[in-house]
């Protein structure tokens, strides 16, 4: 059984210093469900998974029981060639995902051809109740709607979530300190107007200061800004 044949080599793979660098990291996640395995490995694991018929066997067991075994998951759905396919092993993962680096792992390669298709997906994950779902959503906005595809409308999406939780506020932060270096003209007034939620705007201004694709001139009219946050 495919399940049983990749815990197997998830096991054979195990590097106790790195299970416990990683688990560091990640403290929504229960040390005990962390193998170790370094993500250069997950990804040549998948691309060898992918090739197999018997690949929705593993897709379709969830939930899993380790975190390692989750990484691998997102980085086999990221490299699904269908979009209908892709977006419904999406929509099937994205309640077990439990924490930002599943969450942030998920790139689907083919959602870029098919972003008209892919906006009604992300409408959705950015109304549902689920924080990783909500947080996927933005990510997609950022990867995918930010250039050629960008329309402003997107940027009041994200700045009209209201979060307790961290992980979608770090989010929306990341969003949008990247669309003031991509879209500038559109972005910047939701920065200096405070038309963020304030744990979102501070975050905002500090990733944006730190980019190297922001201007100068802007980085200058940000210090301003944070020195009134």
């Amino acid at each position: 059984m495919i399940k049983e044949e990749i815990r197997e080599e998830l096991l054979r793979r195990r590097d106790e210093g790195y299970r416990d660098f990683q688990s560091a990291l990640i403290p929504t996640v229960s040390k005990d469900a962390f193998i170790g395995v370094r993500t250069p490995d997950l990804r040549s694991m998948a691309k060898e998974l992918s090739k197999r018929e018997d690949v929705f066997d593993f897709l379709g067991a969830l939930p899993h029981e380790y975190f390692d075994e989750n990484q691998l998951h997102a980085f086999i759905v990221s490299d699904l060639k269908d979009f209908s396919s892709c977006v419904k092993e999406v929509e099937r993962f994205l309640p077990f995902v439990d924490n930002w680096a599943t969450c942030d792992q998920m790139g689907p390669k083919v959602f870029a051809k098919h972003k008209i298709e892919l906006l009604p997906y992300v409408k959705k994950w950015l109304a549902s109740a689920d924080v990783y779902a909500v947080r996927f959503g933005v990510k997609m906005l950022m990867d995918h709607f930010l250039d050629e595809a960008f329309d402003s409308i997107y940027l009041e999406w994200v700045a009209a979530l209201r979060s307790e939780e961290y992980y979608i506020n770090m989010m929306a932060a990341w969003y949008f300190a990247t669309a003031l270096a991509k879209q500038e003209q559109s972005a910047l007034a939701y920065f200096t107007q405070k038309r963020l939620p304030p744990v979102v705007l501070k975050k905002a201004v500090q990733k944006a200061l730190e980019s190297f694709r922001v201007s100068e001139n802007t980085k200058a009219t940000l210090r301003t800004l944070r020195d009134s946050l």
